[in-house]
């Protein structure tokens, strides 16, 4: 996957959300959690909308683009 999710957990965990907490709240489903720590899929903009509002940051604070072979 070339999307990659970290920058939105280490900013969910300085922020004090946990990943129960998102779920409970209905920010986020536990699938897209689970493909988003795993890299096997995305998330589509109603979430990325919801998540930002939540956090009030921008997409680029909370995703990233990794290129072909410079993953690790």
């Amino acid at each position: 996957m070339s999307i990659r999710y970290d920058k939105l957990f280490a900013l969910l965990k300085e922020e004090g959300y946990s990943t129960y907490r998102i779920r409970q709240e209905n920010i986020v489903s536990q699938a897209a959690l689970t493909k988003m720590k795993n890299g096997t899929g995305g998330i589509d903009t109603r979430t990325i909308e919801r998540l930002c509002a939540v956090l009030n940051c921008q997409p680029g604070e909370i995703m990233e683009y990794i290129r072909e072979g410079d993953a690790e």
